[in-house]
């Protein structure tokens, strides 16, 4: 019984780490082309605007979802 939970334990971490890896690599992934956006020089500020735009509604095509949900403090 015992190794079947240890067994159990490295394998559910095993999942673990590969489930924050691949969130972290997209995140990353995100970050990096708003990033690029922002010290693209050819672009305005609405080019920027929209640039950032794309990204999200990519993001939204490859999720599936219509709208994100909001979370935090409502600053506007």
């Amino acid at each position: 019984m015992a190794t079947a939970t240890i067994n159990r334990n490295v394998l559910l971490d095993a999942i673990v780490n590969e489930m924050a890896s691949g969130v972290d690599k997209a995140v990353e992934c995100w970050m990096a082309q708003i990033e690029q956006i922002f010290e693209d020089t050819r672009l305005t500020t609405l080019g920027r605007m929209n640039a950032i735009h794309e990204v999200v509604q990519h993001y939204k095509q490859l999720t599936g979802k219509e709208r994100l949900e909001f979370r935090g403090q409502k600053t506007i």
